[in-house]
């Protein structure tokens, strides 16, 4: 499954600048903007953590496929926490928009446009496709896939291993792609063989709105 473009910058260095321009508004907003303090230092112990990796992984003498393969797991755990953190505390005020351009993020275009917020609910439906992979297949509860509004579908899920409490609810888990696809393919690391998936998915538009959640599903990761 071929990762879709966003706000994310393309390379790994750009990432580490980008968070690193948030961690260094977060010393004066994150009163202001109500995000508490573990959240930083989380965020933060990441960043740490990704910027050493990827100065072995680049490095001659300390290069290994072990060192690739850690770098990429650490820009995965840092990019999911920034996804997290801009989806629970960028997308509404006070942020304004030099704060945004500060982030290193698009400010929210406030021109008015047709677009309104889908009102369609779907359900993800698993269905096995070969090892450390899973097939997901979206179901209408409400609303119609022949609305111009539901153009596609924001699946989010969690890995979790066998007796983790499972996610209370569709925002707790972490990770996420977009499909226009009516059925996609994810493909799970090696690792993850045996652990739970939890899925929920939104229908969101051209604009990037996204309707009503659907409800949590899981699978065993074959």
């Amino acid at each position: 499954m071929a990762l879709p473009k966003d706000w994310l910058p393309g390379t790994r260095n750009a990432i580490i600048a980008m968070v690193k321009a948030w961690l260094t508004m977060f010393l004066t907003k994150l009163q202001l903007w109500g995000i508490p303090s573990e959240v930083s230092e989380n965020l933060s112990a990441l960043a740490s953590k990704a910027d050493d990796a990827l100065t072995t992984a680049k490095n001659e003498f300390t290069r290994t496929p072990v060192a690739t393969a850690q770098c990429k797991e650490a820009f995965d755990a840092l990019t999911d926490a920034m996804r997290d953190v801009k989806r629970r505390y960028f997308l509404s005020p006070p942020l304004i928009d030099s704060d945004y351009v500060a982030l290193g993020l698009k400010p929210p275009d406030t021109t008015h446009t047709a677009s309104r917020v889908p009102t369609a609910q779907v359900q993800v439906e698993t269905f096995l496709v070969g090892r450390h992979e899973l097939g997901v297949r979206f179901i209408y509860v409400t609303g119609s896939p022949d609305d111009p509004e539901n153009k596609g579908y924001r699946i989010w899920y969690s890995v979790l291993a066998q007796g983790e409490t499972p996610p209370a609810s569709p925002e707790d888990l972490r990770k996420s792609f977009f499909t226009q696809r009516k059925k996609d393919v994810i493909q799970f690391d090696f690792e993850d063989s045996g652990k739970i998936a939890y899925f929920a998915v939104q229908v969101e538009n051209s604009s990037g709105k996204q309707g009503p959640w659907g409800p949590i599903v899981s699978a065993l990761i074959p």
